[in-house]
């Protein structure tokens, strides 16, 4: 059983990380916004970063650094188009930073994708026979997820350090 496991993981290792300075992509499948066709995006919306404190600034530093050396972010150039722009902020909780986007304009404009969560007891019905149940640290879930390249423009986040 460890060969047969090992051996899947081998196979999709571009799935996963090897350690805390990777990170995996969900390959092969892009996802993509879905605008509301009864009203239009605004073509230009640009938004200011948020003012920020001087240790939620250092917090934004820190979260776009890590970001840009997994890979996840990269720094839009000064000839680049811009029209979109979306605020960073950060969020704490128990003494630790989280960066979040402030997306309500945005989400104004999309239809939503419906995933509902499973009931916990249909859950524990289909684990009931499992032989073996795991549970995966997925480190940064979110940014796992590879965008179709038009609607990356639509989800550049804006800070004090720049945009990204």
């Amino acid at each position: 059983m460890k060969e047969e496991l090992i051996e899947i993981l081998f196979q999709y290792r571009e799935a996963f990380a090897s350690d805390n300075e990777q990170l995996g992509a969900f390959k092969g499948h892009e996802v993509d916004i879905i605008l509301n066709a009864e009203s239009s995006y605004p073509p230009l919306s640009r938004r200011p970063a948020y003012p920020a404190s001087p240790r939620a600034r250092e917090a934004l530093e820190n979260h776009i650094n890590e970001l840009m050396k997994l890979g996840v972010l990269k720094k839009v150039g000064h000839k680049e188009e811009v029209e979109v722009t979306i605020p960073a902020i950060i969020t704490w909780h128990n003494d630790k930073s989280r960066m979040v986007g402030d997306f309500r304009a945005l989400n104004t404009y999309t239809i939503p994708h419906r995933y509902p969560i499973p009931r916990i007891h249909e859950t524990l019905t289909q684990l009931s026979k499992a032989k073996f149940i795991t549970s995966i640290d997925a480190l940064k879930g979110f940014h796992r997820n590879v965008l179709t390249p038009h609607d990356r423009k639509l989800l550049r986040i804006i800070s004090h350090c720049g945009i990204y």
